[in-house]
């Protein structure tokens, strides 16, 4: 099929903020959204803070039922997938022609480690939804059984690029011809002792507990949580029910740098060949890219090799590049999704959020980058960038639709 893929709703559970409004006024206002774990008894931990979604009451968004049978990454990722249908105003799927791409670096960790935790304290029973619950597929099962959706269901996890890859997936499924429309979902809730005592290890967390992408002082990454969506459509189909088009996927692309399974190429080639891949695919030159949002988690290795990508591709061309991860720390397999809603943003309202705590920028990180404050700027079009252990890289292009 060729044709336009548009995008007609979006979502999004944040550390900064529930619903795309709040977490968009908040990310381009320097909120920051991360402080001391709550969700447990942290103390002796080598790290003790994290990006939490805070004040989520799950029976203010969900029936009661799916209180209980949902993980809590499963509810962030249901919560935002029933903003983004409820923005989108579909009134009818149509079962077979309607899809679910679902994302997730880590499905259930945090609910095995802490069953486990209860069992070895002497407990001697499961929950008989532990499966259900645990399994990353489940959250789109129970939407697609809520909404009647009963066309092609997949679920993505491809580390911490898993939602850019799952609008990749959809946008597959779409010029395929096996569905009219796919809602895309992701969600991660990943504050357990197990996943911090290993990345403390590894050296991979922030022990400052600051995201500072890009600055010289930056010590890694922070744990984040939370859930993001997007309705993908062919353009005729929603032509068809007159919807509301917020922007039009102009290409994406996916690879893999065959070089370490938790190392970046330090170079930054696959990445590189990623970006332009999607560049490609939208028949795009880079000069037309007016915002990057990048993956930019606040690891030495990580940045610097993320900065050599866009000078490959960019060349002198400065095009602004942020990274939100200062505000909402790392969302993992969520991140892909609300960062590409924070590009739909920015088209939208010509404001390109900042790099929060950036206070002394890198000077191998030789990017124009947006650092404190946001940049007034019309655009036309932005990339998302979401990179993950194994090597995953991904590149979402959006763009201002024009009929």
């Amino acid at each position: 099929m060729s044709g336009k893929i548009v995008i007609t709703g979006m979502g999004a559970v944040t550390p900064v903020g529930i619903g795309v409004e709040t977490y968009w006024n908040n990310l381009i206002s320097g909120v920051c959204g991360i402080g001391d774990i709550t969700c447990m008894d942290a103390s002796a931990l080598p790290i003790r803070q994290a990006a939490e979604v805070r004040g989520f009451q799950p029976k203010e968004h969900l029936p009661g039922k799916l209180t209980h049978d949902l993980d809590t990454f499963m509810q962030y990722a249901y919560v935002a997938a029933e903003e983004a249908i409820r923005q989108s105003r579909i009134e009818f799927f149509h079962p077979y022609r309607t899809g679910i791409v679902m994302g997730t670096a880590l499905e259930g960790l945090t609910l095995a480690t802490s069953t486990q935790e209860e069992l070895s304290a002497g407990g001697r029973h499961v929950s008989p939804k532990f499966l259900t619950k645990y399994m990353g597929n489940i959250a789109a099962s129970q939407l697609s059984i809520h909404y009647g959706i009963k066309g092609p269901s997949l679920t993505v996890t491809t580390a911490c690029s898993s939602g850019g890859d799952a609008v990749t997936v959809a946008s597959m499924l779409l010029k395929a011809g096996m569905a009219d429309t796919i809602v895309v979902m992701a969600g991660e809730s990943a504050v357990n002792p197990v996943l911090i005592q290993s990345l403390a290890i590894s050296g991979a967390l922030s022990r400052t507990g600051m995201s500072r992408p890009f600055d010289q002082k930056r010590d890694g990454f922070v744990i984040g949580e939370g859930g993001g969506a997007l309705i993908l459509e062919t353009e005729e189909h929603a032509r068809q029910r007159g919807a509301t088009v917020y922007a039009e996927l102009l290409g994406c692309a996916n690879n893999t740098d065959a070089f370490n399974p938790v190392a970046p190429d330090p170079d930054g080639i696959g990445a590189a060949e990623c970006m332009r891949l999607a560049l490609q695919q939208a028949g795009l030159k880079p000069e037309d890219v007016g915002y990057i949002n990048a993956h930019g988690t606040a690891t030495v290795k990580g940045d610097i090799a993320e900065c050599f990508a866009i000078r490959a591709v960019f060349g002198d061309y400065p095009v602004p590049v942020s990274s939100t991860k200062g505000a909402t720390g790392h969302l993992m397999g969520a991140g892909g999704i609300t960062e590409c809603i924070a590009c739909i943003k920015a088209l939208e309202t010509g404001i390109l959020p900042p790099t929060i705590n950036c206070d002394e920028i890198d000077p191998v990180c030789n990017v124009h980058l947006i650092a404190g404050q946001p940049m007034k700027k019309q655009i036309t079009a932005a990339m998302s960038n979401a990179l993950g252990f194994g090597g995953q890289n991904s590149s979402i292009l959006v763009g201002t639709y024009q009929r």
